[in-house]
């Protein structure tokens, strides 16, 4: 069965006198998140961008070269094919040249993740073993790879069944995490508020589930989109929820918040209270519904009396 995406990259990664042909397919899928456009609003046409030149006006795409600024408002111009005449021999090589073990790159290096996918059927006994000594070793292969014009450094690593490229940040690319938290006081910490949190945090440990996660701003522009569709593009304002009762003023000291926190029923009650209670999503369903809605403001009501 074929990959459901074109390959962004093909070539091979490369273990001393191993070459392995891949092909990198990008693991991101931004294809369902919905886009918008720029309008004109009193003629409903689409803005349009044009490239133009001071003094001359609109210009043809072919007339357009990268030009570098080394002087204020003087560059060095440079064609297409002086680009391609650059020799980087990692272009369609991704020579390991490192291997680190998998916890001592911080996280906060890495950028993209890809699929590698072994390119041919010669290739899937190398992509195996390569695959299973990483996992054996824990361990990430480092190297450098050119894609999009642009090269970076790109770490293998063992992902499920197979192997993924990650391209991984410069160390000048990332500004210092010092410049933004040296401000943060220092001194002794309540050691009974950190064993507080401490339990809830152990309360609440479990592997993480991608799944119960949703990106809830894409859900409520989708909402948003479907009823300005059926309202034939008349002004929709959403309601807005009621606060949560356990957050707000009630709570007046980290004490009493992680207190309150554990007062709540343990994880490990037994099933017979779970099915005695309902679970707080249907809980929270079900006081929306008996609970009538809150009325809009008056001034939101007239609005739509005019309409």
């Amino acid at each position: 069965m074929a990959p459901p995406a074109r390959p962004v990259w093909t070539g091979q990664i490369r273990l001393a006198l191993v070459a392995l042909p891949v092909k990198l397919y990008s693991a991101l899928d931004s294809k369902e998140k919905i886009s918008f456009n720029q309008i004109h609003e009193p003629s409903k046409q689409r803005i349009r961008y044009e490239k133009v030149a001071p003094g001359i006006g609109a210009v043809d795409k072919d007339e357009i070269v990268k030009g570098y600024e080394y002087q204020k408002g003087r560059y060095v111009l440079f064609s297409d094919e002086e680009f391609e005449a650059l020799k980087v021999d990692s272009k369609k090589t991704l020579d390991m040249i490192q291997f680190a073990p998998a916890e001592t790159i911080d996280p906060i290096y890495f950028d993209k993740p890809y699929y590698a996918l072994p390119d041919g059927k010669l290739a899937d006994e190398p992509y195996r073993v390569v695959c299973e000594a990483l996992k054996r070793t824990k361990t990430v292969g480092l190297g450098q790879i050119t894609m999009r014009g642009r090269s970076y450094v790109a770490a293998v690593k063992p992902y499920e069944d197979g192997l993924i490229v990650e391209t991984v940040h410069y160390a000048e690319e990332l500004r210092s995490a010092k410049a933004f938290f040296d401000e943060i006081p220092s001194g002794k910490l309540d050691a009974d508020l950190i064993s507080l949190a401490e339990e809830l945090i152990t309360r609440k440990k479990a592997k993480f589930d991608p799944s119960k996660f949703e990106d809830e701003y894409a859900i409520a522009i989708e909402r948003l989109v479907k009823k300005k569709i059926e309202r034939h593009g008349e002004l929709v304002l959403e309601d807005q929820e009621m606060p949560a009762a356990d957050y707000g003023d009630n709570v007046v000291s980290l004490v009493d918040a992680l207190k309150k926190s554990l007062q709540k029923k343990s994880p490990k009650a037994s099933d017979d209270e779970d099915e005695a209670k309902p679970a707080p999503k249907r809980r929270a369903a079900a006081e929306r519904t008996k609970a009538p809605r809150a009325k809009a403001p008056a001034k939101s009501a007239a609005k739509r009396a005019k309409k």
